[in-house]
């Protein structure tokens, strides 16, 4: 531990400090990941299913959501946090801290995890779809037992990309007053110029990538039954 203290000697006095950071990144990311993970898998099936040719196809409602996606995605995410700030007020009470940072994370990671479900279910063989189809299988049987059923492996690629994005977000959210590694990094190490803190808290939001794209490489491939 010797060679530790010595390249980390402020990381070796701010170790409750970083079990609190990463807590609180876990914490954003987990009920980010929840939430947005289950708004965009609705937005993401509804532009399947209403996309010209669809199997619910409405061009007023596939239009409408696609610009909305197109939207939120194009909006820079520290430009959201201000943007937003009065939603997130009038949400959780605050525009500061890691519950007030969720907000605006959902908010930007939604529409992105939309778009790569999308993506992911348009790749579904057209043929299996009609073959369905053809033996009286209706809307919800087609989304449930086809589109999801056949693209599971790609949704989880898809899912894995996303929960990267909001790891580096809440990096990002960090830095502006969300808390966590990112406040850690930012706040103590950068505006203090204490390196060995910046380094670490890059260490362990890197460990946590590499933990998640690990986990999700092996789902894919234990779902890839092409």
């Amino acid at each position: 531990m010797n060679w530790f203290a010595h390249y980390f000697p402020n990381v070796v006095t701010m170790k409750a400090d970083f079990v609190t950071a990463t807590g609180e990144t876990l914490y954003m990311v987990a009920i980010t990941a929840i939430v947005a993970g289950v708004i965009g898998m609705a937005m993401g099936i509804t532009l399947v299913v209403t996309a010209p040719g669809g199997i619910l196809a409405n061009r007023l409602v596939y239009n409408l959501l696609d610009k909305l996606v197109n939207l939120f995605r194009s909006i820079p995410f520290v430009i959201l946090l201000a943007v937003i700030a009065p939603v997130t007020r009038l949400i959780v009470g605050t525009a500061i801290g890691t519950t007030a940072a969720i907000v605006p994370l959902i908010v930007g990671a939604a529409p992105f995890y939309a778009r790569q479900v999308q993506n992911a279910l348009v790749e579904v063989d057209r043929g299996i779809i009609e073959a369905a189809q053809a033996v009286g299988s209706g809307p919800v049987a087609l989304v449930f037992r086809v589109y999801l059923r056949e693209s599971c492996s790609e949704l989880i690629r898809v899912s894995v990309v996303t929960l990267i994005s909001i790891i580096d977000l809440t990096a990002m959210a960090g830095a502006v007053g969300g808390g966590g590694l990112g406040n850690l990094a930012i706040i103590i190490g950068y505006d203090r110029f204490e390196t060995d803190v910046t380094v670490m808290a890059l260490i362990i939001i890197l460990a946590l990538v590499f933990l998640v794209q690990m986990i999700g490489d092996w789902l894919a491939r234990r779902t890839n039954h092409a």
